[in-house]
C-alpha cells in the first residue's frame, strides 16, 4: 500500500514540478555523477535548548518525529564569537569568518560603517573570505541567505553577485501559470498573510493598552513580519521544492521568522514558537518530496547558526542607550555616533523582492505589468515608513567642529558592543585610552548593565569586570575574581574573546552586557527581549539534526568554520 501511494505521489509531483520548472526556465540537472545531494534548512536563531523545549511543547512535531523514529539524531554545537548570522554562515559556507567582529562594526581608517544587512557590505565580505576557497554550494542554489556559497542560482541572497535569478526567465503569461499550477499555495499565502497581520495588530494593541512589555517598537514591524514570516517563507519553500525535483546537488535556505519574533517577544514566547511551528510544517513538505528521490538521493540537514538568550534592553533598564552613557562618562561636548537596531533581514530581502518584481515587470506584457509594478510601489512605500534601521544619529558628523578626542563611535549587536575612538585611525591600547579618558574604562566596568570590558595592550588581551581582571598573554592570569567564572567553560570563552579582540576591525573596547547565569538572561544594547552576538546563555549553542548514519562528532565544534570541513570531506567539494 505504501509503495502504491509513493508511486502515485511520485507521478503527481513529477508532472507538477516539471511544468513549473519549464515555466521558470529551469531545466533538470543532468550529471553523470549522481552523488548524493544535500538540503540544508537553517532555522535562524534557534538554540539547542529552545528546540528541545519547543518539541516538548508540541511546536516542532516534524522534527520530533524524525528523531523519534531514530532515523535522525540531534546534536549541539558552538558557532563561536560573535554568535551572529554573518559569522556563522561565512564559516559554514566558506570555512572562514575572519574579521567579522559583529553584525555591525566600524572602519576607523576609512570612517565607514559596515552593516551586514547592506548587500554592498556583505558582498565585500564574501569576496574577502572566499579567496582561495570553494563554497559548499558550488553548482547549487542559495535561497534567503547572507552568503551564496558559490551557488549558481540565488534568490534573496545578499552576497550573490551576477548570479542567475529565480524568476528571471518567466515570460508573459507564464507568470500567471505559476500561480495556476499552485492555486492552493497561492490562496494559502494570501490567507496566512492577512491572518499574520491581524494577529500582529491584535497583539500590539493589547500590549499598548495594558502597557505590556515586550512588544515591538518599530512601526515597520507588522509589514516586515508578514513578509518574513509568511510571504518569503512560502516563496523559499516553493523554490527549494522545485530544486529538489530538478536534482540540484546542493541547496541551502534560511528561515528567519522565528529569529525576528524571538528578538521582539523573547525566544520562548508564543509568537516565536508559533513561527517555529509554521517552519516545522515547511520542513515536512520539503522532506516528503526529498524522500521520493525523483532525480537524486538527498541528505537533509536541519540546523541553526546560533541561539538566542532572553534579554532586557539596556535603555529600558537604565533610561539611556550605551552611547549616551559613554557620552556622559567622557563628559564635555562629545559627539557619539551610535548605531543599533534589530537584525532586520526583512529590509534587504524586501529590496531584493523589488528587484525580482522589476524583472518580472520587464518580462510580462503591458496588460500584466501593472501587477508587479503596483506591488513594487507598495513595498517602496512601506520601506519609507522608517529611515535606515537602527540609526540614532541626530546630525551629520561633518557638521560638528569638535576635536577628534571627543568623537566616539558605538556599534551595538545584541549583548555585544564595539566602541571606537576616532582620536586615532589605528586601534588604541588600554593605556592610551586610560591616558585620554582616565576614568572611562573603570566606570564602564563598574556599571551594573555591563559585564565585561575587553581591550588590548600590545598583543595582550585583557578582560575586565567589576570583580576582577583576566590577562590572556601566554596563559590565563586572573587578578581578583575570574570575570568568566559564571560561564560553564571559562577557558573556551577566553579563547573566543582573544580571537575576537584580535580582529583588525574589532573596537578599541569590546563590551558584553551583564549576564545573570541563574536566570539565563543578558542585558541587550538593542531594543530586544531576545538577543545574540555575545556571551552568556543559549545564544552560544546551536543545533543540528542530521541522518543518524552520518557519524559527525559535533561536541568538539567550537567554530562554525569546522562545519565547512565536514561538508567538504563528505561531499568531495
Amino acid at each position: 500500500m505504501l509503495d502504491i501511494v509513493a508511486a502515485v505521489l511520485g507521478i503527481y509531483y513529477s508532472r507538477k514540478y516539471a511544468a513549473i520548472a519549464r515555466r521558470l526556465g529551469l531545466p533538470r540537472v543532468t550529471s553523470p555523477n549522481k552523488r548524493r545531494g544535500f538540503v540544508i534548512i537553517q532555522v535562524d536563531g534557534l538554540a539547542h535548548s529552545h528546540l528541545t523545549a519547543a518539541m516538548d511543547l508540541g511546536y516542532a512535531p516534524t522534527m520530533q518525529r524524525l528523531l523519534r523514529w531514530g532515523e535522525f539524531a540531534l546534536r549541539h554545537w558552538q558557532p563561536g564569537l560573535p554568535c551572529t548570522t554573518p559569522a556563522s554562515q561565512a564559516g559554514i559556507m566558506f570555512g572562514s569568518n575572519e574579521d567579522i567582529p559583529a553584525y555591525r562594526w566600524y572602519d576607523k581608517a576609512t570612517g565607514e560603517s559596515i552593516v551586514c544587512s547592506v548587500p554592498r557590505d556583505i558582498q565585500a565580505i564574501q569576496e574577502r573570505i572566499s579567496r582561495g576557497r570553494k563554497g559548499i554550494l558550488a553548482g547549487g542554489s542559495s535561497f534567503m541567505n547572507m552568503f551564496d556559497g558559490d551557488a549558481s542560482l540565488c534568490m534573496f541572497t545578499l552576497g550573490a553577485w551576477n548570479r542567475k535569478r529565480f524568476f528571471e526567465s518567466v515570460q508573459g503569461v507564464g507568470f500567471l501559470f505559476l500561480f495556476l499550477l499552485n492555486p492552493y499555495r497561492t490562496l494559502k499565502t494570501m490567507v496566512l498573510a492577512l491572518w499574520e497581520y491581524l494577529t500582529d495588530l491584535t497583539q500590539r494593541t493589547r500590549a499598548l493598552i495594558k502597557h505590556e512589555m515586550p512588544r515591538p517598537l518599530d512601526r515597520a514591524f507588522p509589514f516586515l513580519r508578514v513578509m518574513g514570516n509568511v510571504v518569503f517563507r512560502e516563496i523559499q519553500t516553493f523554490a527549494v521544492m522545485v530544486d529538489v525535483y530538478r536534482g540540484v546537488p546542493a541547496i541551502y535556505t534560511t528561515y528567519y521568522g522565528y529569529d525576528e519574533l524571538a528578538h521582539n517577544y523573547g525566544p520562548l514566547s508564543k509568537q516565536a514558537l508559533r513561527a517555529l511551528h509554521a517552519i516545522d510544517a515547511r520542513v515536512r513538505q520539503i522532506d516528503a518530496l526529498r524522500r521520493l528521490a525523483l532525480t537524486r538521493e538527498y541528505d537533509l540537514y536541519l540546523l541553526s547558526d546560533h541561539g538566542q538568550t532572553a534579554a532586557s534592553p539596556f535603555s529600558q533598564i537604565y533610561g539611556q542607550t550605551l552611547g549616551e552613557l559613554a557620552r556622559d562618562l567622557v563628559g564635555g561636548e562629545v559627539y557619539v555616533n551610535e548605531t543599533h537596531g534589530a537584525e532586520r533581514q526583512g529590509d534587504p530581502q524586501v529590496l531584493f523582492l523589488k528587484e525580482e518584481l522589476a524583472t518580472i515587470e520587464a518580462n510580462v506584457g503591458p496588460r500584466l505589468a501593472y501587477i508587479p509594478r503596483k506591488i513594487r510601489e507598495l513595498v517602496s512605500e512601506r520601506l519609507s515608513l522608517n529611515g535606515p534601521p537602527g540609526s540614532t544619529d541626530q546630525a551629520d558628523p561633518s557638521a560638528w567642529d569638535l576635536p577628534r578626542r571627543t568623537d566616539l563611535v558605538v556599534r551595538n549587536s545584541g549583548s555585544l558592543s564595539h566602541i571606537y575612538f576616532n582620536v586615532s585611525p589605528r586601534r588604541l591600547d588600554l593605556s592610551e585610552i586610560a591616558t585620554l579618558y582616565p576614568r572611562f574604562i573603570n566606570d564602564l566596568a563598574a556599571h551594573a548593565g555591563i559585564w565585561l570590558v575587553i581591550g588590548r595592550e600590545g598583543e595582550q588581551v585583557v578582560v575586565m569586570s567589576k570583580d576582577g581582571v583576566l590577562s590572556l598573554e601566554g596563559g590565563y592570569h586572573v587578578e581578583g575574581n575570574d570575570p568568566l567564572a559564571r560561564l560553564p567553560a571559562p577557558w573556551l570563552a577566553a579563547e573566543q574573546l582573544q580571537r575576537l579582540a584580535c580582529f583588525p576591525h574589532a573596537g578599541d573596547l569590546i563590551l558584553m552586557g551583564d549576564y545573570v547565569a541563574d536566570l539565563g538572561t543578558v542585558v541587550c544594547f538593542e531594543e530586544h527581549w531576545g538577543c545574540h552576538g555575545g556571551l552568556g546563555g543559549p545564544q552560544e549553542t546551536a543545533f543540528m539534526i542530521l541522518d543518524s548514519a552520518i557519524g559527525w562528532d559535533l561536541n568538539s565544534v567550537t567554530q562554525a568554520t569546522q562545519i565547512y570541513s565536514l561538508f567538504v570531506q563528505r561531499y568531495q567539494i
